[in-house]
């Protein structure tokens, strides 16, 4: 089954125009080519199963970095930076990969449904692990790509089998930390709730305090819970947000630098130029001309 999702994926990254990533009529669903190694790719990861067709990846959170190769699947279950790498392709043998962002709306519902729902984790983990991908899993990937030929079966099909996912992630051996994406009133969720404040206000100047209200947390439990589940500091956060939208800005939108650093919340051009260069490796002029 492996061979043929990797033919089905080859296949359909032959026949597109353009550079990977390669969108496609199925919303959520990415499909990844790259015939050669390529270096750290600064990106916001979303709630998602990042599966490894063929040669493998990694993906760095904070202190954390997470290696998945064929076979294996990444799953974040938060709203994170991160720097994806590709640390195994050729020509002959390309890295191959698809994402699916999960609808958590749907997890929620299927979770609520099971008789015998997993229990919840107990202790306050990073919210991305790595999975084999194999049997089940890798069954519903192999008829989703397969609809992409078939666009008109989409909205009728595609629902169930985003279901049998959901299903087959909750009952699977990392159950108890996919049933917390499903939680209203655990501690992730809280964490969850400061992420989207801070992804809405990472250009100003955001108090610990202030996120740890929105957290309902004491200060120091909502920074050592943060920490647990992102692999890095609040600040760090905003700070890997900032640089991000500001590489954006300058690529997508031809800002200049000292436009970008003020726009993402920056009042010294010079100290963003400093950050920026630590976090992608070249000043940003030099990086932009390289994109």
């Amino acid at each position: 089954m492996e061979e043929c999702l990797a033919e089905l994926v080859l296949r359909y990254t032959e026949a597109q125009p353009g550079q990977s990533p390669f969108p496609t009529c199925i919303e959520g669903l990415t499909i990844l080519r790259s015939d050669h190694q390529r270096r750290a790719n600064p990106l916001i990861y979303k709630p998602a199963l990042c599966i490894t067709v063929q040669g493998s990846k990694s993906a760095a959170f904070g202190n954390q970095s997470h290696r998945y190769g064929a076979g294996q699947a990444l799953l974040v279950s938060v709203e994170m930076p991160g720097f994806g790498t590709v640390t195994e392709a050729s020509a002959d043998k390309p890295y191959l990969g698809v994402i699916l962002e999960l609808d958590l709306a749907v997890l929620r519902a299927v979770a609520s449904e099971l008789v015998h729902p997993p229990r919840p984790s107990e202790s306050i983990g990073n919210g991305v692990f790595v999975t084999d991908f194999d049997g089940p899993l890798e069954d519903c990937t192999l008829r989703l790509l397969r609809l992409l030929d078939r666009p008109r079966a989409i909205p009728i099909l595609y629902p169930a089998i985003m279901r049998e996912i959901c299903y087959w992630l909750l009952s699977g051996p990392h159950g108890g930390d996919v049933v917390k994406m499903t939680l209203s009133n655990n501690h992730e969720h809280r964490i969850l709730d400061a992420i989207h404040y801070l992804r809405d206000h990472f250009a100003e100047s955001v108090r610990i305090g202030d996120l740890a209200a929105v957290a309902q947390l004491s200060p120091s439990a909502f920074h050592r819970q943060f920490k647990a589940v992102t692999a890095m500091t609040p600040l760090q956060y905003q700070k890997q947000l900032r640089l991000l939208e500001a590489r954006r800005l300058m690529t997508a939108s031809a800002a200049n630098v000292e436009d970008a650093a003020f726009r993402v919340g920056y009042e010294s051009p010079s100290q963003f130029s400093r950050e920026y260069g630590r976090m992608f490796g070249l000043p940003p002029r030099r990086d932009v001309n390289q994109i």
